[in-house]
């Protein structure tokens, strides 16, 4: 997907929430575009605060829980580097293989949820995600050289 097409998916998605389309919120949805890993809340506030110096780190940091509440951002918890967000992958249900060491993210599509499970009561699934964490190709080659 391009980034203007990222931009204008993330843009639409506030529009269908009610939200005005500020320069400062197509800046953000810019930020993510550019950028296919995990940004942290302190990296997303340090780029708009170029362009905005006035802009508070509580804006930016509620501005990415909500847009994660509406699915366009989707958030990830590292062990060592706190929450993160990224864009939501809208192409098609897939779910990821996060490195701890490097937090590159690999899609897969295996699903768990195409499986029968045994949930108890009446119980409405809404929506699900599954992440699986490991070490890489990479960092495990990266660990074996320096061993």
């Amino acid at each position: 997907m391009s980034e203007t097409n990222s931009v204008e998916q993330m843009i639409a998605v506030m529009s269908r929430h009610g939200w005005r389309i500020t320069d400062q919120r197509r800046l953000l949805a810019e930020i993510f575009a550019k950028t296919e890993g995990y940004l942290s809340p302190k990296f997303v506030y340090d780029q708009m605060a170029v362009h905005y110096p006035s802009v508070s780190f509580d804006t930016v940091y509620r501005n990415l829980r909500l847009l994660s509440e509406m699915g366009a951002l989707e958030q990830f918890y590292f062990m060592e580097g706190g929450l993160k967000f990224r864009m939501s992958c809208v192409d098609h249900h897939h779910h990821h293989l996060i490195c701890m060491n490097c937090e590159k993210t690999l899609t897969f599509e295996y699903c768990p949820m195409d499986h029968a499970l045994q949930l108890p009561g009446n119980f409405k699934i809404v929506n699900h995600r599954f992440e699986v964490y490991g070490v890489c190709d990479e960092c495990q080659e990266t660990a074996a050289a320096n061993s």
